[in-house]
């Protein structure tokens, strides 16, 4: 319950940090692109930065987590026919008990 409520206040710190930041920025900027140059407003180019920016995160950490659920299928796989092995070989009959 904790962390929710943090994160919740960390996201809502950030928004409220990037509103002040942008009305203190009312003017236009100049963006050169390789193709063109576009002149948005302060607000609109930080808040386009500001998302671009946590969709990648977003990404990258779901790219992370697929690699790892993909890793832990392929160990429990293993680990359920080691399991199987050692229960065969321990019905298994012992032959030279003498």
């Amino acid at each position: 319950m904790f962390k929710r409520i943090a994160v919740i206040a960390l996201v809502l710190l950030v928004f409220i940090a990037m509103a002040w930041f942008t009305s203190i920025n009312p003017g236009r900027m100049s963006i050169d692109l390789a193709f063109g140059t576009v002149e948005p407003s302060v607000p609109l180019a930080l808040a386009v930065t500001f998302v671009l920016g946590w969709m990648f995160g977003l990404l990258s950490v779901t790219l992370y987590s697929l690699k790892h659920a993909n890793e832990r299928r392929r160990l429990r796989a293993a680990l359920r026919k080691s399991e199987s092995e050692v229960t065969s070989l321990r019905s298994l009959p012992i032959d030279n008990a003498d």
